[in-house]
């Protein structure tokens, strides 16, 4: 059965929460409740500026006069005001800092006679496993403070559904889960823990929600200190398990138990040129690589990317490997990798598109995925394979004919819709700036032609100029194109 995973916070009781507060500790000083207007974009019709909505979330008071919540509370933000307990006046505020791959968010308000009487809250560390926690926020359409109380059930690596496709530590919570706000602080001890984010749907699971952990949240902190968020580091790579005797054996390892083989290395990542399929991971920053990826870190076993979660960018990691039976030591600087980015959520930006003569362009993502349903098989590979075949090599941006506006400038090309653009009068297309700066140029006509057709789409440049006017205005088009803020980074 398919999970659905959909983004809720945690509804509470405020009697179970006074319980768990220790004596002192105030919570309606911390709790700030967020209503955010915000502006979904139309991928469909890229140069609308998409539809309003309007959404409650929770968040609370950190140092520095900040206010901490999740970036799904926030994203795709017009306008952002705050409230706190017992005090009727609604503060503007503005999104800081955000990070959409650990849907973590840090606002700013503009008045800043917001914060006086306000408390903000420390962190703790994780919670034990079958320890009571309590989370706070606000139920759907709420005004004051609840709280309800849950078991630590789970401390794993889960996937974030904000992005839809980063994974990092969250830990399961056994409390009762409802579709509504999110951002909440998750407090034991006094301290905050984790912050609510996400949840099952009544179909699939009941109270079942996860909260995003300290580790998480200090890494957030600790990469925006500089005055930019950098987001995650990784080593590129994937490997499998090495638990089976005889091949241990054929490798030249011992009965110990220790060791994973590398089986892919992107070439856009950091371990390329460093490690090689077929290299055994022995330790990692000296710390015994178990022959199920997990190592032992501050007395807890977790998978070995969670030492790499931890790191920044240009932090470097140690390996010692196994390379033809013979050992080796190896050291690598860490980045990102922007291929991956390619099947992620994004927000906070208008969609990317081309309008020319009619036709539209548009670079392959998983909004435009989402937004499309396309069922064409061509495309589906490309985007479903574009890390793994390592497609971005010959197309770091699969630029695809996403719409027609009919016109007689453009008649009898409707059968192109959803492929992919190869070149333009015999110039390659490796992006969307490619593609308007083909356009750009003049020439008597234009031959587009597609990946794995013979057919190309003919437009000539006489009958495009003419027709140009007519088309903005059959169609209310706002603007004719929009480039800014390719490759994914």
């Amino acid at each position: 059965m398919t999970r659905r995973v959909v983004l809720v916070t945690f509804f509470f009781m405020v009697a179970n929460a006074i319980a768990q507060i220790p004596k002192g500790v105030e919570i309606r000083k911390s709790l700030v409740r967020i209503t955010t207007t915000s502006q979904e974009p139309d991928y469909k019709v890229p140069w609308n500026p998409g539809s309003m909505s309007v959404g409650v979330g929770a968040g609370f008071v950190i140092d520095g006069n900040r206010i901490m919540t999740n970036a799904h509370v926030v994203s795709n933000a017009r306008f952002i005001v705050v409230e706190k307990e017992d005090d009727p006046q609604h503060y503007p505020a503005t999104v800081q800092f955000i990070g959409h791959d650990c849907d973590l968010a840090v606002l700013r308000v503009l008045d800043k006679g917001f914060f006086q009487n306000t408390r903000p809250l420390t962190s703790g560390g994780i919670p034990a496993i079958e320890s009571p926690v309590s989370v706070y926020g606000y139920p759907i359409g709420g005004e004051r403070l609840s709280v309800t109380r849950g078991i630590i059930s789970r401390i794993d690596f889960q996937t974030y559904t904000h992005s839809g496709i980063d994974s990092h530590l969250a830990v399961q919570i056994d409390a009762a889960i409802n579709p509504g706000n999110s951002g909440g602080p998750v407090m034991q001890e006094g301290k905050v823990v984790g912050v609510a984010f996400q949840g099952y749907s009544g179909d699939v699971a009941q109270n079942v929600g996860y909260m995003i952990p300290t580790p998480v949240i200090r890494r957030f902190l600790k990469d925006i200190s500089n005055g930019r968020y950098d987001g995650y580091v990784d080593l590129s790579l994937t490997y499998f398990k090495l638990v089976n005797p005889a091949e241990r054996h054929a490798l030249g390892l011992p009965d110990n138990e220790q060791g994973v083989m590398v089986s892919s290395v992107s070439s856009a990542g950091c371990s390329y040129g460093v490690l090689q399929q077929g290299d055994v991971l022995l330790t990692i920053d000296n710390l015994p690589i178990a022959s199920d990826g997990f190592v032992q870190l501050d007395g807890e076993r977790v998978e070995m990317p969670e030492i790499v979660e931890r790191k920044f960018k240009a932090d470097k990691v140690k390996l010692d490997i196994l390379r033809d039976k013979k050992k080796r030591t190896v050291e690598m600087q860490l980045t990102g990798n922007w291929p991956y980015l390619m099947q992620a959520n994004h927000y906070d930006s208008p969609p990317r598109f081309v309008l020319f003569g009619g036709l539209v362009f548009q670079p392959l993502s998983k909004n435009f995925m989402d937004a499309y349903q396309v069922e064409d098989m061509r495309l589906r590979y490309y985007y479903n394979f574009f890390v793994t075949d390592e497609i971005y090599k010959t197309h770091p941006e699969v630029i695809v004919l996403s719409n027609i506006l009919p016109d007689p400038v453009n008649a009898y090309l409707s059968d192109l819709r959803f492929q992919i653009v190869d070149d333009i009068n015999n110039k390659k297309v490796r992006t969307l700036e490619d593609m308007a700066n083909a356009f750009a140029q003049k020439s008597d006509y234009y031959l587009i032609h597609f990946v794995g057709s013979a057919r190309p789409a003919v437009l000539e440049r006489s009958a495009v100029e003419r027709a140009r006017d007519r088309i903005i205005g059959n169609y209310n088009v706002q603007k004719e194109q929009f480039v800014e803020g390719g490759l994914f980074r």
